[in-house]
């Protein structure tokens, strides 16, 4: 407790003296230098939303939803969400810490009804206690012990490479765990929970956690690094790990909903972002390395729930949320005492690779840490 006091005063005090923040491009640059980095690194398509004092100042959509027949990405083509996913379940969680129905530091197994490896999923977790000890903020934290997905094992089996909330390794089961929780534990439904108190709330009318057949339309699909297309995938199962599909324009509504505190107490609104445990891995990716980098600690590089923080010296708090796959590069990144916010929506994985320079466009000086995040930015120191 008393470090995450000094962690909180350090925070207050970089942010008392942030320098003050310089206005963002226009419109028009943003459109010109997004379209000069999409065609130098052959981005099949990209979207780009940025919020200012809390509103959303632009949003804009660039190149092709489908190449192959020509198909224009506009503001509210449907794009897979990934990862970012996350972020907006850890919204939807803080607010039923809110109303009293999940205590963040309360064992999971004081809300199921049965052991987890008594449920057809957690099988493999039989005999090993240590289950016991996930709580949701370790798990939000990522700090579970369990590898980013089971198929990733050689075995293919779920287990805990660490006592959970040892260090941190990102994890898309932990939260697949906690989806369970919700709804074996508290009777919820997952989708329904996200859709009415995150995106029917912040007006977000092209947003599910499940495929819907109006998305059909205008939807895009995926382009490699190396350019091979990829279809949009339909997801008909809830994962709040990342079944969100979306649009450019709904996300703008989002995080400056986010940004404006909306929806959450002012203690959970907080909570949601404060830096909460330390970071020092060398890279986010891949998950179980044991390899660590002084660079992480040297900005604060935590862990929130849901997401990224760590300290810039300009801007003070930044925190941050990422979505990949190999067709697919999303980033969420935003300044707290400045209300700012760029958020990228990629359908061509290469879009990763200009994100560094267009965020540097965009929101100027930054320490992001690009390094650590280990999805398309090697070539960026």
């Amino acid at each position: 407790m008393i470090r995450a006091a000094l962690i909180t005063a350090a925070l207050l005090l970089a942010g008392c003296a942030t320098a003050p923040a310089s206005s963002v491009p226009t419109a028009a640059d943003i459109d010109a230098e997004v379209r000069r980095l999409m065609a130098r690194e052959d981005v099949k398509g990209m979207a780009v939303a940025v919020i200012d004092n809390g509103e959303v100042v632009h949003v804009a959509a660039y190149g092709q939803r489908n190449v192959e027949r020509n198909l224009p990405l506009q503001t509210d083509t449907i794009m897979y969400g990934a990862s970012v996913t996350k972020a907006a379940f850890a919204y939807m969680v803080m607010q039923l810490v809110d109303e009293g129905r999940i205590d963040l530091d309360r064992s999971i197994a004081d809300y199921l009804p049965r052991p987890l490896p008594e449920y057809e999923d957690y099988v493999d977790l039989a005999g090993d206690e240590r289950w016991r000890l996930l709580t949701p903020r370790i798990i939000l934290n990522h700090r579970t012990g369990l590898a980013n997905m089971r198929w990733l094992e050689e075995d293919g089996k779920v287990r805990f490479h660490w006592t959970p909330g040892e260090r941190y390794g990102y994890s898309n089961e932990g939260f697949w765990v906690l989806q369970t929780v919700l709804e074996q534990g508290l009777g919820l439904d997952v989708g329904a929970e996200m859709q009415t108190r995150v995106f029917d709330r912040f007006g977000m009318t092209r947003t599910s956690m499940q495929w819907r057949d109006d998305f059909a339309g205008n939807l895009a699909d995926g382009y490699a690094l190396d350019g091979s297309f990829e279809p949009h995938d339909r997801r008909d199962n809830v994962a709040a790990a990342g079944s969100m599909d979306t649009t450019i324009s709904d996300q703008a509504r989002l995080w400056a909903g986010v940004l404006r505190r909306e929806g959450l107490s002012a203690a959970s609104r907080a909570e949601l972002i404060r830096p909460q445990y330390a970071i020092n891995s060398a890279s986010q990716f891949p998950t179980l390395s044991p390899a660590t980098d002084p660079r992480g600690p040297a900005i604060g590089l935590s862990a929130g729930l849901g997401v990224v923080a760590f300290t810039d010296p300009v801007a003070g708090h930044t925190w941050f949320k990422g979505g990949h796959n190999d067709w697919t590069g999303n980033m969420v990144l935003c300044q707290e005492a400045r209300r700012r916010c760029v958020v990228f929506l990629g359908n061509s994985v290469r879009a990763e690779l200009i994100y560094p320079e267009l965020t540097h466009f965009i929101l100027g000086d930054t320490v992001m840490p690009w390094w650590w995040g280990g999805w398309g930015y090697s070539a960026v120191p």
